[in-house]
């Protein structure tokens, strides 16, 4: 190994690139947890409100943004990490993927039926029991699922980190 310094451009240059995620984990108030379904992914068909961050934004900032853009809920924080999630390249996504899951309580019975979904991203709001959302999802997602709920309930945050090679 050179112990030449390069510039930090170089360096940088020499790194693995990540695209970075933040969500928002809602229940409603039977502890269900609510999904939006993806118009445009049959691959992962159920998700929480969130996305890709912009540049210059933080992931709490993108779950924030995410969450009011796709259901017209808006997010006051502070909030409580429950998850990171890590995977590798894969087929269907060029780049690794870091994401952080907030948890953001619980949802009044009115926000669950009054939220306004982005039709060209989600058509359906769901509020289902852990196990009834294992038929709806494909296995890894929701091993994901059981990982984000397990940390809500122990309070504790989780890592979730077998999320590559996703189609």
């Amino acid at each position: 190994m050179s112990k030449k310094w390069l510039p930090p451009e170089a360096f940088a240059a020499t790194l693995p690139h990540a695209t970075v995620f933040g969500d928002a984990f809602f229940t409603d108030e039977d502890d269900r947890p609510v999904q939006l379904r993806a118009t445009y992914s049959s691959a992962h068909p159920w998700q929480w409100p969130g996305g890709l961050a912009e540049p210059g934004e933080r992931p709490w900032e993108t779950a924030v943004r995410e969450c009011r853009e796709e259901t017209g809920i808006h997010l006051a924080g502070p909030t409580k990490l429950l998850t990171t999630v890590f995977g590798l390249p894969g087929k269907g996504w060029p780049l690794a993927t870091v994401g952080l899951v907030f948890g953001e309580g619980r949802l009044a019975p009115g926000q669950l039926t009054g939220s306004v979904l982005d039709p060209d991203e989600h058509d359906q709001v769901r509020a289902l029991t852990v196990p009834e959302w294992q038929g709806l999802m494909p296995g890894r997602d929701h091993t994901r699922l059981e990982a984000v709920m397990a940390a809500r309930h122990a309070g504790v945050p989780a890592h979730f980190d077998t999320w590559e090679g996703e189609a």
